[in-house]
């Protein structure tokens, strides 16, 4: 469907000003399954019109949150919509600073928990069901799409998928990359300190026949517009005809600090060679770290989780620059903001 530029730049400019001056909407809710057992916990922010004070979400003692109005009544008009998918052992707040930027600026925008892989949900069995995640991708779509009283309207022909991480392998197979089972599994052999390796290798997604064909199955969803990688895994398993075929533009972002088990020349950038260079973009950022894409940590916030965890202050450490990690998540806002306002008006992805 061919839509005329200008008048969707006037009305991405005017959804982005009515952002912009006001509060943002947060709303909380869990999606049933009652088919596989598979329950979603799933926030929404986006763009409202109220007046009526904020408090802060997803605030704690390791990281900062971000202020929206809960429960607000939607902004008029029609938004883009992304969808965000986390990381091993992530959670749906670990992109607040992203899904706040990007409703102040006209999205709506979708968090889920993929059972199995979260934070507080770790099970090796619903872990290996690796091919469920896009499917958790699609059913978000689903209820945003289908709702628009509580989150507003969603423009059908911009609806985005953002994942870090494992989540940037659900973003890549839910845009119509295929998962090689077989060739993960030999690769791995050649590559055996990859996280990837070490923790799927364990997990084993590919134990059976069944699991194997559910693994490589044709996972798109074909109102998926555009995906956006951040420092993503798994990676190399996606086979190079899917990839070069990829039907949707994708931006890859890379951690540029150095890593054994993630380096970006094995994952992010080995990733972004294999795909269409016509409507592909790789960008690495030299003193990023794979945790740079989570929260801003607060002041002793590393040394409280090394006392509790040892090891586990990482999560709180960025490259040795002296740029802190805000001011490296609004360069990535900027790169993910400017990728989609150009990426979405493309005739081969409306």
């Amino acid at each position: 469907m061919k839509i005329a530029f200008g008048a969707l730049l006037l009305t991405w400019l005017t959804t982005l000003a009515l952002a912009d001056d006001n509060p943002v909407g947060f709303q909380s809710s869990t999606l049933p399954d009652s088919h596989n057992d598979r329950s979603l916990e799933m926030v929404v922010w986006y763009p409202s019109a109220t007046t009526d004070a904020t408090q802060m979400i997803g605030d704690d003692a390791v990281f900062v949150g971000a202020s929206a109005v809960r429960d607000a009544p939607p902004a008029a008009g029609k938004h883009p919509l992304l969808v965000l998918s986390h990381g091993y052992r992530g959670n749906w707040s670990n992109q607040i600073w992203l899904a706040s930027a990007l409703a102040h600026r006209g999205y709506i925008v979708a968090a889920i928990n993929h059972p199995g892989t979260t934070t507080h949900d770790r099970s090796p069995q619903a872990a290996a069901q690796l091919w469920q995640r896009p499917v958790d991708v699609r059913r978000a779509i689903d209820r945003v799409t289908t709702q628009p009283e509580k989150f507003g309207f969603v423009a059908n022909d911009r609806i985005a998928v953002v994942g870090h991480s494992l989540g940037g392998w659900t973003a890549l197979e839910i845009a119509g990359a295929r998962f090689d089972p077989d060739r993960f599994a030999h690769d791995c052999k050649a590559h055996p300190q990859l996280t990837s390796c070490t923790v799927y290798g364990t997990i084993n997604p590919a134990s059976t026949s069944e699991s194997k064909a559910a693994l490589a199955a044709d996972l798109r969803d074909k109102r998926v517009t555009a995906v956006v990688t951040l420092d993503l895994g798994l990676s190399r398993g996606l086979t190079d005809e899917s990839l070069a075929a990829l039907p949707v533009p994708a931006l890859v972002i890379a951690a540029g600090v150095p890593s054994r088990e993630l380096p970006a020349e094995l994952e992010s950038a080995n990733l972004a060679k294999r795909l269409p260079a016509a409507s592909s973009r790789y960008v690495e950022i030299s003193d990023a770290s794979h945790f740079s894409f989570l929260s801003v940590c607060k002041p002793g916030a590393q040394v409280m989780l090394e006392e509790d965890v040892p090891g586990d202050g990482i999560i709180c450490r960025d490259g040795d620059s002296a740029r802190p990690r805000g001011v490296i998540q609004q360069q990535i806002t900027s790169l993910i903001a400017e990728f989609l306002q150009s990426s979405i008006y493309k005739e081969d992805s409306l």
